[in-house]
């Protein structure tokens, strides 16, 4: 069903989203969302043919020129930065593909229920949990679970969203994850393997092998496929990179419907396009 107010658009129900996602799995294509933490970055996306949009803080800093995982530091209101993203730079300049809001479903200072009314008032057609605590691990994460900051904290916000009809395309980066966010009624997972490589602010040896990442996405989905839950599987982050690299994936991991990019899009796209761009113009001679 299109927008009430201005017949297209945003935002959409949870089932909408999904039944736009399965037309695309239904002529053997691949998902494709986008991470966009600029207006100009989501416009583009758009007409590239992207089929959903996702709003993170890590946007902002990546778009700053910093490495996405400013968005997991203390440097800002990560609700607060992505409502403002999706607010006054994305969602007035997105025509008609869904807008997803990443939210950090651990923070201890939201009313989470309240939050997500305001992110569904906002216009944006569902929740995708970044920052993640997922991507954590070692003593740190022990501390976080242990000082009720935990993991479960973003499994309780997709139950929240799925029990308010928002869709929810979630991180996770072990299988027993991914089972725990498909119970809460996560719409697609998404095999988080690491920070993306490449560009100027890519990881070099903070990586996993191409060979490990596929293992792990096998397990996610796997483990979910057991489970019976009727879900979309998706691709995300280390050596999963440029389209070459989502094609091997796809081949070699069965039952994966497509993939999440944010560095691979956005800010791959403009490090090669301005570089080369200022090259073509500074070749010119007088």
């Amino acid at each position: 069903m299109p927008n009430p107010w201005t017949g297209k658009g945003n935002p959409y129900t949870k089932q909408e989203v999904r039944d736009r996602l399965q037309a695309v799995v239904d002529q053997k294509k691949a998902i494709i969302a986008a991470g966009a933490g600029t207006g100009i970055s989501a416009k583009f996306i758009e007409k590239g043919g992207a089929d959903l949009l996702i709003i993170y803080n890590s946007g902002r800093f990546r778009m700053s020129g910093h490495g996405s995982t400013a968005g997991m530091m203390a440097y800002g209101d990560a609700n607060a930065v992505a409502m403002e993203i999706g607010e006054f730079e994305v969602l007035p300049v997105v025509e008609e593909i869904p807008v997803i809001c990443g939210v950090h479903g651990s923070d201890p200072r939201r009313r989470m229920w309240h939050f997500l009314g305001q992110v569904k008032d906002m216009g944006f057609s569902g929740v995708n949990n970044f920052p993640t605590h997922s991507i954590i691990d070692g003593h740190f994460r022990n501390v976080l679970e242990e000082t009720g900051m935990g993991f479960q904290k973003e499994v309780e916000m997709v139950n929240l969203a799925t029990r308010m009809d928002m869709f929810s395309i979630v991180y996770v980066a072990k299988p027993e994850e991914a089972v725990q966010m498909a119970d809460a009624g996560a719409d697609a997972i998404i095999a988080h393997v690491g920070t993306t490589v490449g560009g100027s602010i890519g990881v070099t040896g903070a990586t996993v092998s191409m060979d490990a990442a596929l293992e792990r996405t096998q397990a996610i989905v796997d483990a979910v496929k057991k489970a019976n839950h009727d879900t979309f599987f998706l691709a995300h982050g280390g050596p999963i990179n440029t389209p070459e690299d989502v094609r091997y994936t796809l081949d070699h991991v069965s039952g994966l419907h497509g993939f999440v990019g944010a560095s691979s899009l956005e800010r791959m796209g403009v490090e090669k396009s301005l570089t080369n761009l200022t090259k073509e113009f500074k070749s010119l001679t007088l």
